[in-house]
């Protein structure tokens, strides 16, 4: 019998963040000091913008979900801060998305891989992260944005399913009224 998945790991919003961990890390040891707390930072933030998704959709409680993408999404706002700052500091300059698409192969590759199957292989086939650091950030800004922009319309989603079906609490005291009304003399 095939084994099926967690939900999260057919979300566009959780399928960008892999990459965009598994590429922090790389840059990192490409072009950050090994000791220093940026690189820490970067690491854990890119985590938290992959695992919180991860973590949140395991929740029985809709508001902890919505929190937790809430989470993920303002580690990747962070991150996305430490790659500005680096080019700033770096005078490397910011692309705009259409130029990043059209001079970046990688990011078209990306979302091949990301859409050819609806879960991710344990082992997806990304390109390699550029070689030169022009090219590294502004494809590190471009995939954060585009899963910022998933994050937001996720929790927008959960939001509105909380709006229209409520959250644990109300599910958990309708359950109890019932009881209550089955098993009252």
């Amino acid at each position: 019998m095939p084994q099926t998945k967690a939900g999260y790991e057919y979300l566009l919003a959780y399928k960008i963040t892999v990459p965009i961990y598994d590429y922090t890390v790389e840059f990192c040891k490409k072009w950050i000091n090994y000791h220093s707390r940026t690189k820490d930072q970067m690491e854990q933030a890119a985590r938290s913008g992959m695992q919180n998704i991860l973590e949140g959709s395991k929740e029985e409680s809709l508001k902890s979900y919505i929190k937790l993408a809430g989470v993920a999404r303002a580690s990747l706002e962070e991150l996305l801060n430490d790659y500005l700052s680096y080019a700033r500091q770096n005078k490397i300059d910011i692309w705009d998305g259409y130029k990043s698409k059209r001079e970046i192969r990688e990011i078209g590759l990306i979302w091949e891989i990301i859409k050819k199957t609806p879960v991710l292989p344990i082992h997806p086939d990304f390109p390699n992260l550029p070689n030169h650091p022009e090219m590294a950030v502004n494809l590190m800004v471009t995939i954060i944005n585009q899963a910022n922009y998933l994050i937001d319309k996720l929790i927008l989603s959960l939001k509105e399913k909380h709006m229209k079906e409520g959250g644990l609490t109300e599910e958990l005291y309708r359950k109890r009224v019932e009881y209550r009304k089955k098993h009252s003399i």
